[in-house]
This record gives C-alpha cells, sequence and structure tokens, in this order.
C-alpha cells in the first residue's frame, strides 16, 4: 500500500511540475508572424517564476523595432482562469492551461478590441527552447499567425 501512495505521488508531482520556470530570451532570427506588422519585437526577455503550487508569474520586457520599451506582467493559475496582464502588451486578458510539464495551452484577448488568439507553448526535449506557435485576428480583425521561439538563458 505505501508503495502505491508513493507511486502516485510521485506521478502527481511529476505531472504539476513546470519545467518552464527560468529566463527565456526570444530568438527573433527563429521567430516568424504572418503578416510581420502584427510582432513588431526587436528583443524580448520573459522571466517566468513560480507561483505558489498551480501558478506562474510572467514578467516580459523588451524594446519594439522603434527603440520603445515594452513591459508586460501576469499572475495565472495554470488551469485556464482569466487574469489581466498589467503593462503595455497587445492583450489585457490572459488564461494559461498546463497540459504536462513542457506544454501549456494559452488565450489572450484585448477587452474592446478585435485581438484574440489562441496558441500552444512547447518545450523542447533538451529544455534549452521554449516555442509559442499562435493564431487568431489582431486588434483590426485581421487574421494572423505567429511562431515566437524562446532560447533558454
Amino acid at each position: 500500500m505505501r508503495l502505491l501512495i508513493t507511486l502516485v505521488a510521485l506521478s502527481v508531482a511529476t505531472w504539476a511540475a513546470d519545467n518552464s520556470i527560468g529566463t527565456w530570451k526570444r530568438n527573433v532570427a527563429k521567430s516568424v508572424s504572418n503578416p510581420p506588422s502584427n510582432n513588431p519585437i526587436k528583443s524580448t526577455t520573459m522571466v517566468r517564476e513560480a507561483n505558489g503550487p498551480d501558478g506562474v508569474k510572467v514578467t516580459s520586457t523588451g524594446v519594439r523595432q522603434d527603440g520603445t520599451r515594452v513591459s508586460w506582467t501576469y499572475t495565472a493559475k495554470l488551469d485556464g482562469t482569466e487574469v489581466p496582464v498589467l503593462g503595455d502588451a497587445p492583450f489585457d486578458i490572459l488564461s494559461v492551461k498546463q497540459i504536462d510539464a513542457n506544454t501549456f495551452t494559452q488565450s489572450a484577448r484585448k477587452k474592446d478590441s478585435k485581438y484574440n488568439t489562441t496558441g500552444r507553448f512547447v518545450l523542447s526535449e533538451d529544455g534549452k527552447t521554449f516555442t509559442l506557435t499562435t493564431k487568431g485576428t489582431n486588434a483590426d480583425g485581421q487574421p494572423y499567425t505567429q511562431k515566437l521561439v524562446y532560447d533558454r538563458q
């Protein structure tokens, strides 16, 4: 019986792990947006911190192509609950759901705007690359897709 309890506890702990915790820098050369104007970023650093047993705090800072700084943050449970995004992101509401230790789904939208996306974050098997693939509509209601690649720092 003890063995069964131990195995269940280890399984739950393994599933609940979040291997994305850490600092990530966007690899602009490997990232693609279609149309490109939807993602005018020159550089971005994303810091993902554990927040309680089933949450994450994410802070992104960077620079747009025109030189202006960009920064936003959110704290979310990994259960798909919508949370506010603070700062100057193109979205102001986000939800994140953890599928397993290396995979997350995400929805982002902006109130009073046509901006609405869904996406999937996947951590590579070697733990060095975190890729977000999204599709949706921009603030003007035009469809777009993007693949954002982040390298672990």
